[in-house]
């Protein structure tokens, strides 16, 4: 027997948005940070109770809710195991010393005045070659934090300037996966997409680093903890030489190959362990603790660094906060905050609770500025609904495609105005795919960094901007029209 289902009313769609969005706030203020650590994953799995009653009403029966959500953790099981993955990269790159060195010399070279600029191009750089923010914060990011905090920079500061460039690189890269799913949704071809993209993001970005550079000079150089101290810990806890950097580089070369992200970090984890091996013996019998020989003892420290917490204790207070890592167990927190997240997208979906809210903003739509605006809103609406920077990007791309051709846009003024709000804005919200993953990787809370993420932020209103003022707006020919209307 078929089951009916009803056409939910737009005040009806957006209870479930408006019970999470009042939860949160009253979450966040109660709890602030510690939101992460289970009472933000409660809110969300409540709000998807709130969501299933509403789709109970109008027919959706409990099966049907309960596979749209697992569908939707099913999207998400990739980012998942990227996570766990980067988790113990993190942990074998701090006992290898490859984290410590770049830290070590990082501080010789980087000074407070122009570090946030500097933090932001070198990720930039790394991401464009990579096409890929995440494996850029879980390497250079991490690496760029510490050497931020033993300057005596503000976590949230550091973090945004790491983003910044990160998402600058992904956003712009040929080889990321979002850079060729915008164009491929809007019907557009990707170094067309990528050419239109400069005209905004070009702007955003510097306008971004403007901003990282006078902030730089306005940091009280005057308080910041001794550099000599720093150094000397790390150089009497770990063997610090250039042959370290000889596993980032393979990784980040893997990437550019096209290889997959999950055997490429994968390759990343065991390398750092096994350099941990040949270069730290040390910080091994450190993390193993007494009682091992070398060779238990390196087996013991490696598996500790790949599954679980492990610190290294220096002579230095400020060297032992940086040197810390909680491996695949430290992702977990941020895996659960996804997993509920992605349940409630999933029955937000399934429901059409979703496709109502957004139906309703396509029929606001008066001018070009005004489209551009609606497109750029249900991006955000997606990042924050479905907790996904792809449907983000998927499904404002399919409802707006027919939309642009009908007004005469060419296509790469949708695939550009998906980039420059999906793409850019998933990192700015905590239980997002990326922002969770972002957050848990650096161990900032996304609303610490999201206010300093200034090319996130800047992204979407650059695109609206260049609408509204109809700069660089392409429009069909008229054998473009025709191909349009067949």
């Amino acid at each position: 027997m078929e089951t009916s289902h009803k056409k939910p009313s737009l005040g009806l769609a957006i209870v479930p948005i408006l019970f999470l969005i009042v939860t949160l706030s009253v979450n966040v203020y109660i709890f602030g940070d510690d939101g992460l650590s289970g009472s933000n994953q409660m809110v969300l799995i409540l709000s998807s109770g709130v969501a299933a009653l509403v789709a109970s009403r109008l027919g959706y029966t409990w099966t049907e809710l309960r596979e749209g959500a697992v569908k939707s953790i099913g999207s998400a099981m990739p980012s998942i195991l990227i996570l766990l993955l980067i988790g113990s990269l993190a942990g074998t790159w701090l006992i290898s010393g490859i984290v410590p060195a770049l830290i070590y010399y990082g501080l010789q070279i980087l000074n407070p005045t122009i570090f946030l600029v500097a933090a932001a191009i070198v990720c930039a750089i790394v991401s464009l070659a990579t096409g890929s923010s995440w494996s850029t914060v879980a390497t250079i990011g991490i690496a760029l934090l510490g050497i931020g905090k033993a300057l005596g920079l503000e976590e949230g500061l550091i973090a945004g300037a790491i983003i910044s460039g990160a998402y600058f690189g992904d956003k712009m890269s040929p080889l990321s996966d979002t850079t060729n799913l915008a164009p491929a949704v809007a019907g557009t071809d990707l170094f067309t997409h990528i050419r239109y993209m400069a005209y905004t993001t070009i702007p955003s970005i510097s306008i971004s680093l403007v901003i990282f550079l006078f902030i730089g000079f306005g940091i009280d150089t005057s308080t910041q903890p001794d550099v000599a101290v720093i150094l000397s810990a790390i150089d009497n806890s770990f063997n610090v030489t250039p042959w370290l950097f000889l596993v980032p580089v393979i990784v980040i070369g893997m990437i550019i190959k096209k290889i997959p992200a999950i055997p490429s970090l994968l390759t990343g984890s065991l390398l750092g362990g096994l350099f941990a091996i040949i270069f730290q013996p040390q910080a091994i019998m450190q993390v193993a603790g007494e009682g091992y020989s070398f060779g238990t003892a390196a087996y013991v420290a490696v598996m500790k660094s790949l599954y679980g917490p492990i610190s290294i204790t220096t002579s230095d207070p400020v060297v032992n906060d940086l040197l810390s890592s909680g491996g695949m167990y430290g992702m977990l927190g941020t895996i659960w905050l996804i997993l509920c997240a992605m349940v409630f997208g999933g029955i937000m979906e399934t429901s059409g609770l979703l496709h109502r809210i957004t139906a309703s903003i396509i029929s606001l739509v008066r001018s070009t500025g005004s489209l551009i605006a609606s497109t750029a809103g249900t991006c955000l609406f997606f990042n924050i609904t479905a907790s996904d920077q792809y449907l983000a990007i998927v499904v404002p791309g399919r409802m707006y495609a027919d939309t642009f051709k009908d007004r005469g846009l060419a296509p790469e003024n949708l695939s550009r105005t998906l980039e420059d709000s999906a793409t850019v804005t998933s990192v700015l919200i905590p239980w997002n795919t990326c922002g969770a993953t972002q957050s848990g990787v650096l161990g900032v809370a996304t609303m610490a960094y999201a206010p300093y993420a200034f090319f996130c932020i800047l992204s979407p209103f650059m695109t609206m901007l260049f609408g509204y003022l109809n700069i660089k707006i392409r429009k069909l020919d008229k054998k473009e029209k025709v191909a349009a209307a067949v």
